[in-house]
């Protein structure tokens, strides 16, 4: 079982900045990836960022996000983030952190980005 709290969300204006964290808790030792989903008002969630856990550095972004968003990790502090710059309107969502092992999706509560024009 893997915990997983997010913070970092809030309302910003179209091309300001946001940093978003997950904590994990300590049983990450088995996790093989961690990644941000998002889910905005009406729509289906979706793939946003992901990168290895254990090893590696890969990372893989959706591609309405490559180049604004930035995925990295801490494995020292069990923490991954989120940079987003150049927040657009159609950014505006529900975010939430994913720690897969094996099959096993787990999440966190989300945190609310909202981006005005």
């Amino acid at each position: 079982q893997v915990h997983l709290v997010e913070s970092g969300g809030g309302l910003v204006q179209a091309g300001d900045s946001l940093r978003l964290s997950c904590v994990a808790s300590a049983r990450t030792v088995a996790v093989d990836s961690m990644g941000w989903f998002r889910q905005a008002p009406g729509k289906e969630r979706e793939f946003v960022a992901s990168i290895p856990w254990r090893s590696g550095f890969s990372t893989y972004y959706a591609d309405a996000v490559k180049g604004r968003f930035t995925i990295s990790k801490d494995n020292a502090k069990n923490t991954v983030y989120l940079q987003m710059d150049s927040l657009k309107p159609e950014d505006t969502a529900v975010y939430y952190c994913n720690a897969r092992l094996g099959s096993d999706d787990y999440w966190g509560q989300g945190t609310q980005v909202t981006v005005s024009s």
